[in-house]
């Protein structure tokens, strides 16, 4: 995709764990490559390269994604998080949006806190935070278990992982709601850099 195509740049920052979260990044790829104009960036936080940092400087969106170990993002995450400290010296990342996403093997897993740590460290950054813009799914005796956000988050998307499971028997409506987040916030970025255009001409 060249430059002239591109619209908005998103990049997803994630940690794959055991493979589950590294399924989940892959459905909030799938729903922002569903939106035309928007390049995409996937970085394994535990590979990071030069490159790697370039890319989310270059972004306008970044996605933060972990599996949640003893309530909070993995230890690679938070590695990461740390390492983007120099980022945070020189307002490098000041006024992206962001997002985030989650598994744990639990039904709720704490997986909030890990979104809450997301949100901090968007916070910190000074971006712009995301929400996943779903009501709550499976809490009446009309829903089931195929509903979007049937855990009810509302920060990010979550998904719950059997742990005597491997990552392809994830349940599709977790997978699909991360898609959704992904669309949504390819939506939210376009949107962003489009004003921006508009209010630089």
């Amino acid at each position: 995709m060249t430059r002239s195509d591109t619209l908005a740049r998103v990049a997803v920052a994630y940690h794959g764990g055991r493979g589950h979260t590294a399924r989940l990044a892959e459905a909030v790829l799938a729903g922002l490559s569903a939106v035309e104009q928007v390049e995409v960036a996937m970085i394994e936080v535990d590979r990071i390269a030069m490159p790697d940092w370039h890319a989310l400087d270059d972004a306008d969106a970044i996605v933060f994604g972990a599996p949640t170990y003893m309530g909070t993002a993995s230890a690679a995450f938070h590695g990461f998080a740390e390492a983007s400290s120099r980022r945070w010296f020189t307002g490098r990342w000041v006024g992206k949006l962001a997002a985030g996403f989650t598994n744990s093997g639990s039904k709720a897993g704490d997986k909030s806190s890990t979104l809450g740590y997301f949100a901090t460290l968007a916070a910190q950054h000074g971006m712009l935070w995301v929400s996943l813009g779903l009501p709550p799914g499976w809490n009446s005796s009309k829903g089931s278990e195929d509903d979007l956000n049937r855990l009810g988050f509302h920060l990010g998307a979550c998904s719950q992982s059997n742990v005597d499971e491997k990552p392809d028997a994830m349940r599709g409506s977790d997978l699909a709601t991360a898609e959704h987040l992904g669309r949504r916030v390819a939506a939210c970025t376009r949107q962003f850099a489009a004003g921006r255009l508009a209010l630089q001409s």
